[in-house]
């Protein structure tokens, strides 16, 4: 073995290294985009895998891949072809996809660099001399028989997102929202002050505020479920540019229906196989779903930042734990590093909806998406960043978090805002007179009410009951 490898395709000699199992095309294109150094996600090259997988099932089944074409496969080339395939959709090989995801705008490169790692391996798998020059199993006419890049790497693209929001995304949102309306339940006791606009407001309960925040994470796994739902029509069995050319009419059909055995998700045949190979509407309003969500993760984590804030000159309500020092020069400071973590990851992934957003509007010309590597990668990280980010909120936030409950209790009576419930009673004028003169008198609305007896005790004890304040009146 020397240290590279000479092989052949349509435009000529390509020297590879001399283990790869990838081949020319993959080759050329590492040389042709030096980018950025990201590779595609492991996801989609899983998911590009399972793809091939389920195309040559169904080719098999069509009897194309043994039939009278070019080439025919005997029984056990077939079987490698399946091996192979599945090896790389169980993440095998993972080091043998080495193409910058900012590379043609279709994914030619990815698929090809796919198609080559299944031939090569397929041929090994057979016994046979995968560096010879003629392929027994060949990247074009075996393992992307009956496709084209134009159908296959966006179905791949919407496989590993779905999959991912169903193994990964969903279970973290539920696990969050678990853990919010478990504190929620606890602390339904505690009366604290509300805050509008970051003034104070009327009483409410702990329990109530972090029973919003669960019903906001109850809501991003229906936004999560309908961003799956966004991708479950697949592109396969349009070929180059929607009309299915050389391959076969049920093509598509099986495809879908093998990746939907293969996941346990319900993914079906595009309805119109023009509208599925040029447009990627679909990915672009999955990711606005995943945007949204990254909107209530940023929402939440930075009010739960807020009620933590002290210890002795902030609102200090909840305690969060403590998991690093905070500062270089002031000892003994802690941060709530878990909450800037989470509104960091949030940050990131509604600046990627941009990215995304565009490339739907822009690269689709025609017949094609010339974007879709960018739109795939992008898609994945953020469902990547926000199910990470969140089960580390969960191990190292919520499950610490603890209540300061005195604190809570003591800032209500403070309240300008008990005035509030008077209103009904004495009149929003005679009220709104109250609060500026407890205010400037350092008062209680309650010491004001007794001193200058504007009801009767009984009467305003249930008037300034901060309970009875959480809740409608009859």
């Amino acid at each position: 073995m020397t240290e590279f490898r000479t092989e052949r395709d349509s435009m000529g000699e390509v020297q590879v290294p001399a283990g790869a199992y990838y081949s020319a095309q993959t080759q050329r294109a590492v040389e042709n985009f030096p980018v950025s150094g990201w590779r595609l996600p492991p996801a989609l090259i899983r998911a590009m895998g399972q793809v091939k997988f389920s195309c040559a099932v169904a080719n098999h089944a069509l009897g194309k891949l043994t039939g009278s074409g070019k080439n025919p496969l005997s029984q056990v080339e077939v079987d490698a072809l399946f091996s192979a395939a599945k090896e790389v959709a169980q993440g095998e090989l993972a080091d043998q996809f080495p193409i910058d995801v900012f590379q043609t705008g279709s994914g030619t490169s990815s698929n090809m660099n796919v198609n080559e790692v299944i031939a090569n391996r397929a041929i090994e798998i057979c016994g046979g001399d995968r560096l010879a020059a003629e392929k027994a199993i060949h990247p074009n006419d075996h393992v992307n028989m009956g496709q084209s890049t134009n159908d296959t790497f966006p179905t791949a693209i919407h496989v590993a997102v779905a999959v991912e929001i169903s193994s990964k995304l969903l279970p973290a949102l539920q696990g969050f929202q678990q853990q919010l309306a478990e504190k929620a339940a606890a602390w339904d006791k505690i009366i604290k002050i509300g805050r509008t606009h970051l003034m104070d407001a009327t009483p409410l309960r702990l329990g109530q505020e972090f029973g919003g925040f669960a019903r906001q994470l109850e809501l991003s796994v229906d936004r999560a479920r309908r961003g799956l739902n966004a991708v479950l029509e697949l592109p396969v069995g349009g070929t180059a540019v929607g009309s299915g050319i050389n391959t076969h009419p049920e093509f598509g059909k099986r495809v879908a229906e093998s990746l939907a055995s293969e996941t346990g998700i319900a993914f079906v045949e595009a309805a119109d196989h023009f509208e599925a190979n040029a447009q990627r509407d679909g990915l672009v309003e999955c990711h606005a779903q995943l945007k949204t969500i990254a909107s209530t993760l940023f929402n939440v984590a930075n009010n739960i930042r807020w009620l933590g804030s002290g210890p002795r000159c902030g609102f200090f309500e909840v305690a969060l734990p403590e998991r690093a020092p905070g500062s270089s020069i002031m000892p003994g400071k802690v941060n709530p590093v878990m909450c800037e973590s989470l509104m960091q990851v949030a940050a990131r992934v509604m600046g990627n909806d941009q990215t995304v957003t565009t490339c739907g509007a822009a690269g689709g010309n025609f017949q094609l998406n010339i974007m879709m590597p960018v739109m795939g990668h992008t898609t994945l990280e953020s469902i990547d960043l926000m199910a990470n980010g969140v089960n580390a909120f969960i191990e190292f936030c919520m499950q610490g978090l603890e209540v300061n409950a005195d604190v809570c209790e003591a800032a209500v009576e403070q309240s300008l805002s008990m005035a509030t419930s008077l209103n009904p009673l004495i009149g929003y004028e005679k009220a709104s007179k109250l609060t500026k003169e407890a205010f400037a008198s350092g008062k209680t609305i309650r010491e004001l009410c007794v001193e200058q007896k504007l009801l009767p005790e009984n009467q305003l004890r249930e008037a300034l009951d901060p309970f009875r304040m959480t809740e409608p009146q009859a």
